[in-house]
């Protein structure tokens, strides 16, 4: 595939690229190690062939010394699964993050639907941590203990993660949302000592009381013995059933100390979406994602002190996570309890706005919802201070991406990323020294020895291909929960190319270098040999202003003939007429493949995902297949459990 006749849809000025964190890492490198890597394609190739070298360079960029000594080797073992990285060495995340800063510097800024607005300095976020890790301590939280949140995404939370980090103790979250056996489903698999929570949270215009359901995870996990609420919606008051979030702040702190703890020591858990089994555990280690999210929010999205990061997310999903660390580039936080677009598609431009954010994330969904709606984020707010956007979650079509350059500004980047909840960060992304071309991801991400593989293994260029990983990172997971031999671990990663990490996706590599992504490859189209991903058809048809949102499905057959629906989900007061029927076929053909023009086109009421907004396509497919619904997935791991419900039911009447 070659982009070179589509001009890119930003360019950096000589000044972005010379003021860029990662120009002054370049510089580093000249200085302290005669190397002369004068553009990013030398600098990418630089950092996989020299990944013990590349680390240790970082490490000393940030000047990491000053908080933990390393023993001078940063790769001991390349071995896939089972790197060693930083032998020796001790460190603590929480602690990193919590010693940036100025005592007055913002680090949280919190808002919700109400449009109440609060704020941690560096100096309070400091004091209510070590506050509530002391109270943890005090209830015997320690080494390797497991802390658990069902939370909202408010700044509490944030106070949680962390003072269970400074502990050596392990965290997990999902957020509020989830049904209470959803909860317990994830989190008491990790057998918790304690349940960090709240009364409720707000979402689309109502309050949702979640009370009982803290009593239901209460019963369900056996190994609680403590429990902490946050008085969010202003609900909670002394209980014998828990200590409240306010009791937990006034336990004495002084002279609380982060203990340090090995590198690889587990930091969290995070969890795959569990929609067709179990979901998997993916234990995360303290300095493995203290460098690499270093080099993500500095080298990549070139945060820094006093920039405020605002990604519109959750705690069940790893951009909560990842967001975390802007404190530990001087940068705030900015968390926002509620509904992207309640009361309108235009909430999120708003918070950007009031609150001066300077780097924006959201989905790709999000600016397809705020150009159906008609805002124009420029003209309709002030947005001077932003300077980055971002979107992750499904691919970022050419056809959203300008729509974001020409209604927000043609001098703001949007990077599309991608990485995943197993390596907690990117394998692809953007970069402020390289330009960006419409729905391309401009670059593999540093110390990622990305490539795409055909089915023998063999690289391949201009073509789709698989993503695969060749060399270990340092946040590929120390372990899987529960996995002791680790066999699901080689099973889920390695079981394709035992010597590459195999993520999923199809992708390809342009003649300029950026990355196409096409979509999950145990869900591509597959016509008359003809292999295509669902993202490029979702490219073709979301474009067309009726349909709100499109779902792809390639079912093979028993008679081995192969069936190719599209349902599509229509803006308010449209319908499927034969006129629109031929618009969208024409928009695949032209834009997409003349190959892959559905075999059929149905209307949904709506198209199912998974809570962190993926659509639901192997589910779908095989229900198409004639498996049962209650084999294809798990509900309580769906939006909308209810939609999967309809796609049973058309399948048993009208397939």
């Amino acid at each position: 595939m070659s982009s070179d006749a589509v001009e890119p849809l930003w360019t950096p000025s000589p000044q972005v690229v010379e003021q860029a964190v990662v120009t002054a890492f370049q510089r580093h490198l000249a200085e302290t190690r005669g190397l002369d890597l004068p553009d990013y394609h030398s600098l990418w190739q630089w950092s996989v062939d020299h990944l013990n070298d590349f680390w240790l360079a970082l490490w000393e960029f940030y000047g990491l010394d000053r908080f933990s000594e390393h023993q001078g080797v940063a790769l001991a073992d390349d071995a896939m699964p089972g790197a060693v990285w930083f032998p020796g060495t001790q460190v603590n995340y929480a602690a990193y993050l919590l010693e940036q800063g100025q005592p007055d510097d913002v680090a949280i800024i919190a808002t919700d639907e109400s449009g109440a607005v609060s704020s941690l300095t560096r100096a309070e976020l400091r004091a209510q941590t070590a506050a509530i890790a002391t109270a943890l301590r005090d209830r015997g939280v320690g080494l390797g203990d497991v802390v658990v949140g069902y939370v909202p995404n408010v700044a509490e939370s944030v106070v949680a993660f962390l003072a269970t980090a400074s502990l050596g103790a392990i965290w997990s979250s999902v957020g509020q949302d989830y049904a209470p056996a959803a909860a317990v489903d994830r989190l008491g698999q990790l057998r918790p000592k304690v349940l960090v929570t709240a009364d409720g949270y707000r979402f689309g215009g109502r309050e949702h009381g979640r009370l009982e359901a803290v009593a239901t995870l209460q019963e369900g996990i056996e190994t609680l013995e403590h429990t902490i609420v946050i008085s969010h919606l202003g609900e909670v008051g002394p209980d014998e059933r828990w200590q409240t979030w306010a009791e937990a702040l006034a336990t004495p702190a002084a002279g609380f100390d982060a203990v340090q703890v090995p590198f690889d020591h587990p930091l969290w858990v995070l969890f795959s979406s569990g929609t067709t089994g179990r979901p998997k555990g993916l234990v995360h280690g303290h300095g493995g994602m203290l460098v690499e999210t270093l080099k993500t929010m500095s080298l990549h999205w070139d945060a820094k002190e006093g920039d405020r990061v605002f990604w519109y997310t959750s705690p069940s999903w790893v951009m909560w996570n990842l967001q975390l660390a802007s404190l530990a580039v001087g940068a705030s936080i900015v968390c926002y309890d509620g509904n992207p677009v309640y009361p309108d598609p235009s909430t999120l431009w708003r918070i950007v706005a009031e609150q001066q954010v300077t780097f924006f994330g959201m989905s790709p969904g999000y600016l397809q919802a705020s150009e159906s709606a008609g805002v124009r984020p420029a003209a309709d707010f002030d947005l001077s201070h932003l300077q980055v956007m971002s979107t992750t979650g499904s691919p970022l079509s050419p056809h959203s991406h300008r729509w974001a350059t020409r209604e927000v500004g043609e001098q703001i980047p949007l990077y599309s990323v991608s990485g995943g909840t197993d390596i907690a960060s990117g394998f692809v992304g953007g970069i402020p020294i390289v330009p960006i071309w419409p729905g391309e991801l401009s670059v593999p991400c540093l110390g990622v020895a990305l490539d795409a593989w055909d089915e023998e293994g063999r690289s391949v260029r201009g073509e789709v291909g698989e993503l695969v990983v060749t060399r270990p990172m340092p946040t590929m997971p120390v372990h899987l929960w529960d996995d002791p031999d680790g066999e699901k671990y080689r099973d889920a990663y390695y079981s394709t190319y035992p010597d590459a990490w195999r993520q999923g996706d199809w992708i390809t590599i342009t003649e300029h270098g950026s990355i196409v992504i096409h979509g999950r490859s145990d869900s591509t189209l597959n016509r008359n040999g003809v292999r295509m991903g669902s993202a490029d058809i979702y490219s073709a048809v979301e474009t067309i202003p009726e349909v709100l949102e499109a779902l792809v499905i390639g079912a093979e057959q028993p008679d081995g003939g192969y069936w190719m629906p599209l349902f599509v989900t229509l803006v308010e007061g449209q319908a499927l007429t034969d006129e629109l029927r031929q618009r969208i076929v024409d928009a695949i053909r032209e834009k997409a493949s003349p190959r892959h023009v559905p075999d059929d086109i149905v209307e949904v009421r709506g198209i199912p995902h998974t809570r962190t907004g993926k659509k639901l396509e192997v589910p779908v497919k095989r229900l198409l297949q004639g498996q049962p619904l209650e084999r294809v997935a798990n509900p309580d791991a769906v939006d909308d459990a209810s939609l999967l419900e309809d796609f049973a039911r058309f399948t048993r009447t009208s397939y």
